[in-house]
């Protein structure tokens, strides 16, 4: 796997795969017992696509088990969150699309590891 970024998180990691200006692809890791943080973004949609493992998704409120083959649409604004309750990774593919995909657009409202 190629890619131009990777940064290491508390719940995992991820790795940017294409970053440009109308899009922006991640490959993102949920290590077993991991959970990003209740989220939203001013300025981005946000496509995920599970290609291994199940992941606990939670969009506005609404929580669902997710499996290998599944694709979450989260629209611009729709506060979202994954969280790994398996003893094994959880791994997925986000696409980003909107007019900026930095990382000062997460908005956190809940995080376990009091990031703001």
């Amino acid at each position: 796997m190629i890619s131009i970024e990777k940064q290491e998180c508390p719940w995992g990691r991820f790795f940017v795969l294409h970053d440009e200006p109308n899009y922006k692809l991640k490959r993102i890791e949920v290590d077993p017992g991991g959970r990003l943080s209740y989220q939203y973004h001013y300025k981005r949609s946000e496509t995920w696509i599970i290609v291994d493992g199940v992941g606990t998704i939670t969009l506005n409120d609404d929580i669902k088990d997710y499996r290998t083959g599944d694709t979450v649409l989260i629209p611009q604004g729709v506060k979202h969150r994954i969280q790994n309750n398996t003893n094994l990774k959880v791994v997925f593919i986000e696409v980003q699309t909107g007019s900026y995909f930095g990382e000062d657009d997460i908005v956190r409202i809940e995080d376990d590891y009091d990031r703001k």
